[in-house]
């Protein structure tokens, strides 16, 4: 059975720098869709008599909304308008009074947000994610030896990369809300980290003898329970406000969803299996003395 997880193990870790290479490669071809926040453009929310189905009404809306548009719904009969900055339209609001008379248009909400409102925020959130790594490396070098602090620093960014890749595969938004659950992806994945390293730290201490990879696999097996109901709970709730948040929520639970689930992967095959590859061992728990200690030691 031992030898069964260590392959396993072995193969998840493996699947997971199989799966940040491929991600790479997508956001480096695909890109990410910015949403409003971080582009700016014009902002409408309307409602309407009629039910119509999103692509029904953007049959509708392609005839007389100039340039490009993206649609989202906001609740029964209430929708958002999202146009990006486009040089070439000289009106971009002058479809709100082509729509026919028997829609029932009736303008809730039209703003601009600022190009340099969104550029702003592409450089703060991007800092924001950048320091929280850092201070997140910081505290895992200081707390654990530094082949589990490497491999729980690399769990993260293993779940944040395949996230965004998971937005620039499927198309979606990337906003401010987004970005929020990127962070806290990285909190909780920390969470399973440190509770898996702290277990295998443990072990490895009391147990000088044995081979490493029985002794993960030995920590891994005391607290996979917790780890997975933990998940599980965790994913009902971000499911439930998938399901029932609106589209305003749709991008911070997607996100969350998929990190949730990626980081509890990551806690398993990357930040618990990466050490052993690194040649965690007992002697690294070891004080090495200096000449001078030795020699004190050494008096009577």
């Amino acid at each position: 059975m031992v030898n069964v997880w260590q392959k396993i193990r072995t193969s998840g870790l493996w699947l997971s720098i199989l799966a940040v290479v491929l991600s790479c490669i997508l956001i480096t071809q695909r890109g990410v869709l910015l949403g409003q926040d971080f582009t700016g453009g014009y902002v409408t929310e309307f409602q309407i008599a009629k039910d119509f189905t999103a692509s029904e009404l953007e049959h509708e809306l392609n005839a007389v909304v100039p340039g490009s548009f993206r649609l989202s719904s906001n609740g029964v009969l209430q929708w958002q308008l999202f146009q990006p900055p486009q040089n070439e339209v000289a009106e971009p609001l002058s479809w709100q009074t082509k729509l026919p008379e028997s829609m029932g248009l009736k303008i809730l909400d039209s703003r601009f947000v600022g190009s340099q409102v969104g550029a702003e925020l592409v450089e703060q959130g991007g800092l924001a994610l950048l320091v929280s790594l850092l201070a997140v490396g910081l505290y895992l070098i200081v707390r654990f030896e530094w082949r589990l602090a490497v491999s729980a620093s690399l769990a993260l960014l293993h779940d944040i990369v395949i996230t965004v890749a998971c937005f620039s595969l499927t198309g979606m938004e990337f906003d401010l809300t987004v970005l929020a659950a990127l962070l806290a992806i990285i909190g909780y994945s920390l969470n399973d980290s440190i509770i898996i390293g702290d277990k295998v730290r443990e072990l490895v201490r009391v147990r000088p003898n044995a081979p490493v990879s029985d002794t993960i696999d030995e920590a891994l097996g005391t607290t996979l329970g917790r780890t997975t109901i933990t998940s599980s709970t965790t994913l009902t709730t971000v499911a439930a406000i998938w399901w029932l948040g609106g589209a305003s929520l749709q991008g911070f639970a997607c996100a969350l969803f998929v990190g949730v689930a990626v980081g509890t992967w990551s806690s398993i095959f990357v930040s618990a299996t990466l050490p052993q590859w690194l040649g965690l061992s007992f002697a690294n728990y070891q004080r090495v003395y200096t000449e001078q200690e030795q020699q004190q030691l050494a008096e009577p």
